[in-house]
């Protein structure tokens, strides 16, 4: 069995972590980050530069990226027959058009089913709530808008910053919370641990000898939201054969990103199309041996992965470590590389 089920004990994975910790901007430099190595063998970690991080692909080596591609997936309205501001933040597709969807929608417990929301050149419909309050909208685009919905969304959209970043998204977001290998539209929120490639360390692990294999899994509900229960929020993933043979055959396989291990990891447990797979410990890794990740929010499904893959104490004292050592937290801040 790859997953041992478990009581889940949520003040486990709990650290401390300053406000002033939280990167509130991106570096002006992709590749300036700090980068904390910990060498789970040897039980240590050390303080490196993610520069650095070409040095650690050998010949033969698989490094996994995920080329989900963010949108700009958050709006903002008004209720029909209501004063005050409505915000929507678009989860998923979920008809062919791409204008029916699942969102998150603030003030949630006010929107009811059979709501219209007005947005600058479209009108939604509130056709359904779902099990952890999500809704299901149906978009209908003004007067010459009535085309490709994605083009009315890079228009009138915001960039899906998440709320720890206390500010407003700006032109440099659309850029920067963004990799420079994202290919598929779909995500939600940006795969993080990539943000900090530049196509120079892109080459510098090609010459390192590495092979790199791409993956696309959709960030969504399930990458976000809280734990519940036994499983996560299913996300889209897909792996191409080309990319499959790539990392099957690859002697050690180094994913960059929490993303990009559910996508291995699901494509190993014979999963395809959506994943909820829910990486804590007690899970047994198939094809992931190396990890690049960035620092993630305390009781957390992300962090359980990481636990689950270095040890949650070995983990969590890392954490403390970056803490101290004054290390930026989350989507913009610094990463962590574990061998």
């Amino acid at each position: 069995m790859a997953l041992l089920r478990c009581d889940l004990n949520l003040s486990q994975f709990h650290y401390h972590l300053p406000e002033s910790s939280i990167a509130q901007e991106p570096l002006a430099d992709r590749a300036g980050a700090r980068m904390l190595v910990l060498d789970r063998a040897a039980g240590r970690w050390e303080d490196r530069m993610f520069r650095d991080f070409p040095r650690f692909p050998r010949a033969g080596d698989g490094l996994v990226l995920n080329d989900s591609k963010v949108f700009p997936s958050r709006l903002f309205g008004h209720r029909v027959g209501f004063s005050g501001e409505v915000e929507v933040l678009l989860v998923s597709s979920r008809s062919e058009d791409a204008k029916t969807w699942t969102a998150l929608v603030h003030p949630g417990r006010k929107i009811r089913t059979r709501e219209r929301l007005v947005f600058d050149g479209a009108e939604a419909e509130v056709l359904g709530r779902g099990q952890w309050g999500e809704r299901t909208l149906r978009f209908h685009l003004a007067g010459d808008r009535s085309g490709d919905f994605y083009e009315w969304l890079q228009k009138s959209g915001h960039v899906p910053l998440p709320p720890y970043i206390k500010r407003t998204d700006t032109s440099q977001d659309r850029e920067r919370y963004q990799t420079v290998f994202a290919r598929e539209t779909g995500s939600v929120a940006a795969p993080t641990a990539g943000l900090h490639f530049t196509p120079e360390i892109l080459d510098a692990c090609r010459g390192a000898g590495a092979d790199i294999a791409y993956v696309t899994l959709h960030v969504g509900l399930g990458t976000f939201q809280p734990v519940r229960g036994e499983s996560l929020h299913a996300e889209r993933f897909h792996v191409s054969d080309e990319n499959s043979a790539k990392i099957r055959a690859a002697r050690r396989v180094i994913c960059a990103g929490t993303t990009s291990v559910r996508a291995v990891e699901s494509l190993y447990l014979g999963r395809s199309g959506e994943t909820d797979l829910f990486i804590r410990p007690g899970f047994e890794f198939q094809r992931v041996n190396a990890m690049l990740t960035n620092f993630h929010l305390p009781e957390s499904s992300l962090l359980m992965l990481v636990c689950a893959f270095a040890g949650r104490e070995f983990t969590l004292a890392a954490y403390e470590h970056a803490v101290k050592a004054g290390y930026r937290f989350y989507s913009y801040g610094d990463c962590m590389l574990i061998v």
